[in-house]
Parts: structure tokens; C-alpha cells; sequence
């Protein structure tokens, strides 16, 4: 009997292609209704005509969370990788998402458990935005997202380095060119990292600019480059972006026909069709 409730509240919960999606479609709602009333609370007048209004939509939002979070940890015993009902459930506690949404709820029980100074706590309810985050696990464009950082992550991981290196490398040769005329912009090299951030970006903001010669051929020089090398992580996740819906086409177009409708082999997912 037990065990026929968790498969209905598993399959409520995460539906399979078949199912009604109802719960994954309120549950995204009423996400970003959260996000908007903890943004609307921070306009006074909208805080003081409706703080009750907000705080029952607080109370509700979390209480309904809150059994969300205690019936998947109910349910992720059916998981073969949870199945032990104590260690199973530890573990499933500590996966990214079951985290999320341990942390969405976080903030609503924290004012009851802690006496602190009433600003901390207000910093403490904006963390509700925190609830922003458990649309990953039903928005599938965020799905994609994350498979697309996780294909990527080398590239990426190699674009950011290099990116670092010449935030090192134009800070310094800023600061040694501009420090006697300008000691006090330019006072030290970390402090230099700021005109290297705006300037590789293409911000430049204005704020701390060079004012001899030499500083003003590095600076074209690093406006230069920053173009090119800032443009390369756009570039590999647009690469990413199409890899990935490419490969979520064909292991569709598999599913649907199963042959393929040129050739009649037999399609496997994620293999090209002619």
C-alpha cells in the first residue's frame, strides 16, 4: 500500500513524458510569483498597503515547499541509487537539487530558530530568490543550459584562464607605466585589475583612465584584445547550444520513427541520419 502511494506521488512529482504535467506547470508558477513578490516587497509603499498579503503568500509558498521537500525525500527510495530508507535518504539529501530546495525553504524557519539583529533577518528573507533556482529541475531550457556548461566546461574552463592571464598581465603593465603620474588611480597592481576589468570588457567606464602616451598604447592595445578574447566564451556556448538541441533533435527523431526514413536502418539516438 505504502509502496502504491510513493509511485503515485513519484509520478506526481516527476512525471514521465506520458503523464500530466499539472504539478511541474503550478509549481514553476508559483515559483515566479515568489520572485516577483519578493521584489514588489522591496518597494516600500508595495510593503506597507499589502505586508500581510505578502506574508500569507510567504507562509503559504513555503509550507508548500516544504511538503514538496519532505515527499521527495518520502520517494527517493524507489531510486535503485537511494534505495536504503535511512543512507538512501542522507545521500538523496545532498544531491544538488534536494540542496536547492532544502535552501528555498531555509530562509522562512530561519527567523523562528535564530534571535538576530531584525536587518540580518531581512537580508535572510531575500534569500527566497534562492526559489529561482528549482526551475532547473522542471524548466527543461535550463536543463539544456547545464548540459550545455557541462559539454563545454573545458573550453570554458581554458577561455577563463587565458582571460586571467591578461587580466594579470594588462593590470601590471598599466601600473608600471602609469603609476608615477597617476599614484593615486594606479596606486598598485591589484588595485589597477579594475581599469584591466572595464577595459577588456569594452565597459570603460571612465573612472581610471591612462594619461601618458605609453599608458594609452597599452590601453589601445588591451581594447584590442579584449574584444577578441571576451567574444570566445559567447562563441563556444552558441557552439554548445547547437551541439546540444542537434542532439536532442535526433534522439527525438529516433523515438518517433525508429528508422530512418531514407535509408530504413534502424535509428539509434545520437547517431547522424544521412
Amino acid at each position: 500500500m505504502t509502496e502504491s502511494w510513493k509511485r503515485r506521488v513519484d509520478r506526481l512529482l516527476n512525471p514521465g513524458d506520458d503523464d500530466n504535467k499539472w504539478m511541474d506547470t503550478f509549481i514553476i508558477v508559483l515559483i515566479a510569483a515568489n520572485v516577483l513578490a519578493v521584489m514588489m516587497e522591496t518597494e516600500p509603499e508595495y510593503h506597507e498597503a499589502y505586508q500581510q498579503a505578502f506574508w500569507a503568500f510567504d507562509v503559504f509558498s513555503s509550507l508548500f515547499f516544504t511538503v514538496e521537500y519532505v515527499a521527495r525525500l518520502w520517494i527517493c527510495t524507489l531510486d535503485e541509487d537511494y534505495r536504503h530508507p535511512v543512507f538512501g535518504r542522507v545521500r538523496y539529501a545532498f544531491t544538488v537539487m534536494a540542496f536547492v530546495d532544502l535552501i528555498a525553504i531555509l530562509p522562512f524557519y530561519l527567523p523562528f530558530l535564530i534571535t538576530m539583529d531584525l536587518r540580518i533577518l531581512r537580508a535572510i528573507r531575500l534569500l527566497r530568490l534562492v526559489r529561482i533556482l528549482k526551475m532547473g529541475r522542471y524548466a527543461h531550457a535550463v536543463r539544456t543550459l547545464t548540459n550545455v556548461l557541462v559539454r563545454k566546461k573545458e573550453e570554458l574552463a581554458m577561455t577563463w584562464l587565458v582571460l586571467v592571464l591578461l587580466l594579470v598581465m594588462s593590470s601590471s603593465g598599466i601600473y608600471f607605466v602609469e603609476h608615477v603620474e597617476q599614484p593615486e588611480a594606479f596606486r598598485s597592481i591589484p588595485s589597477s585589475m579594475w581599469w584591466s576589468v572595464v577595459t577588456l570588457t569594452s565597459v570603460g567606464y571612465g573612472d581610471v583612465y591612462p594619461v601618458t602616451s605609453m599608458g594609452r598604447f597599452v590601453g589601445a592595445i588591451v581594447s584590442m584584445v579584449g574584444v577578441g578574447f571576451v567574444a570566445l566564451p559567447t562563441g563556444i556556448l552558441a557552439a554548445g547550444f547547437n551541439e546540444e538541441i542537434r542532439e536532442q533533435k535526433r534522439g527525438k527523431d529516433a523515438e518517433t520513427f525508429g528508422y530512418c526514413p531514407h535509408c530504413g536502418e534502424k535509428l539509434i539516438p545520437g547517431e547522424e541520419l544521412d
